[in-house]
């Protein structure tokens, strides 16, 4: 019992390490995706403060403030003039989603 209890308290202090870790990763991957991976890059279109992102063709995300589903969604389905992203993975579609719904509106 007293391995058992042990573990447990350690798996409580090793798992948020590994989510964090894992939350950075995707944060940094999302980034990247607006501005470097995705093709068109998001950074043309969209606005953004924390990319340091004014284009002026697609809605200031910054005042949208959407949801990592309605970003999911926009990447994989397209929306308006704004077209499917068909080269992106799928880790990078959710990094993506993750990033633009954390930071948008942040500053």
């Amino acid at each position: 019992m007293r391995l058992s209890g042990l573990l447990m308290l350690t798996l409580g202090f090793i798992a948020p390490l590994v989510s964090a870790h894992a939350d950075e990763a995707a944060m940094a991957l999302g980034k990247k995706v607006f501005l470097e991976i995705s093709s068109p890059q998001c950074a043309l279109c969209h606005t953004l403060a924390d990319a340091g992102a004014s284009g002026a063709v697609g809605p200031v995300l910054d005042e949208l403030k959407p949801t990592a589903d309605r970003v999911r969604t926009a990447v994989t389905k397209g929306i308006g003039p704004m077209p499917a992203n068909t080269i992106l993975t799928r880790e990078q579609v959710e990094a993506v989603a993750i990033y633009v719904s954390t930071v948008a509106g942040a500053k």
